[in-house]
């Protein structure tokens, strides 16, 4: 079952791209070797910083012109897809295969691309009780991934379809407490790459009046459920599904942005074993074994909209909060797509500042606003 959560955050992300109807038929390819180090974020990782991770990212990046508003909105983004393969130079932590959705988006004269995938990683080797009890980062094969490049590029060197790249990568794997243990791993690098381009190269990009005009809108009121399953951090204790009932209002300020704040209750079934399982390994912080394991929580976030797709991002606080689990403040971040003017799907992250709880999934639905589908077809 937990794979099948997995999945379903590339999809949304698969599926936005899916819906991209360009003018031409320009893209790029590129291939990329990376080498770098561990970050040391959790003393439990000390062990396994051992070498200096290195590998390759083979992507292929779609171009955009304008066909579309939200493209020039974000200076002509490209979208794609990215494989990864990293060598982490221990053995106790094996080789990862990734693959990535992605988009490029572009400073400086399109000089200056900054790359932000997300996907899913299959790790060779990940914790095992007997064959590898060393490997406290990865509980599972399967886990989610997100990865950022920026990097210096040029196209086309001297008129032929060849170009360079350069600059630094960021990689992140965790399966957000799906099964323990799950320290995680991030790996900083420096990349260095050669592009290939595809299709024409002199078209002109699509610039329209009604970027530049002033968006206003209503209220929106939106009902969320989000649901998954997890474990607790303790190795060998059951996975069990939780349950996020959510409401919030939201303010578009603009074309890109909106904001929100809500409330929402967590039916966290891992969190009822845990108070029992503290209450007996633990006698001297006096724990009630019948504490109450649920928790309500207020938040405020934002939304930035990319076409059919956009990125949530919430920071909340538990008002009720009767079990001491990790932090009282909370963050969210996720990737929202849209199915009409009314309802979504939602994959989200939410963590404890760099300790992840749990991978969502949901559905929701908003109220209000503007009449008119407000999302880019």
């Amino acid at each position: 079952m937990k794979k099948i959560f997995s999945l379903l955050s590339l999809f949304l992300m698969c599926w936005s791209f899916a819906q991209e109807e360009q003018p031409t038929n320009a893209s790029t390819i590129d291939v990329n070797y990376f080498y770098g180090t561990i970050a040391n974020h959790n003393s439990d990782i000390l062990h396994l910083i051992q070498g200096h991770p290195e590998g390759m990212i083979l992507s292929w990046n779609k171009k955009t012109f304008g066909k579309q508003s939200w493209q020039e909105r974000f200076n002509y983004p490209d979208v794609g897809y990215s494989f990864a393969y990293q060598d982490l130079k221990n053995e106790y932590l094996g080789k990862n295969f990734s693959l990535y959705a992605h988009y490029n988006f572009y400073f400086l004269k399109r000089n200056l691309m900054l790359r932000i995938g997300q996907g899913l990683a299959y790790t060779t080797n990940p914790y095992d009780s007997e064959t590898n009890h060393r490997n406290v980062a990865f509980g599972t094969h399967i886990m989610s991934s997100t990865y950022l490049m920026l990097n210096y590029k040029k196209e086309r060197l001297f008129k032929t379809p060849f170009g360079l790249q350069a600059g630094l990568s960021l990689i992140h794997y965790s399966n957000a407490n799906v099964k323990a243990p799950n320290t995680s791993i991030n790996s900083i690098t420096a990349n260095i790459g050669i592009t290939y381009s595809l299709g024409a190269d002199n078209i002109d990009f699509i610039h329209t009046e009604k970027n530049n005009a002033a968006y206003k809108e209503k209220l929106g009121y939106n009902i969320v459920f989000r649901a998954g399953i997890n474990q607790s951090d303790v190795i060998g204790t059951r996975q069990f599904p939780f349950y996020i009932p959510a409401f919030y209002v939201d303010k578009r300020i603009g074309q890109l942005s909106a904001f929100q704040a809500g409330a929402e209750v967590f039916f966290s079934r891992f969190l009822k074993e845990d108070i029992k399982y503290n209450s007996v390994a633990f006698p001297e912080r006096n724990i009630d074994p019948e504490t109450d394991y649920k928790r309500i929580g207020l938040f405020v976030g934002h939304e930035l909209f990319i076409n059919k797709l956009s990125v949530e991002t919430q920071l909340g606080y538990y008002v009720y909060y009767p079990y001491e689990f990790e932090k009282r403040v909370y963050v969210r971040v996720g990737l929202k797509r849209y199915f009409g003017k009314r309802y979504f799907g939602i994959a989200s992250l939410k963590a404890h500042g760099a300790a992840a709880e749990a991978v969502e999934f949901g559905i929701g639905m908003r109220l209000g606003g503007n009449k008119k589908n407000n999302h880019d077809e």
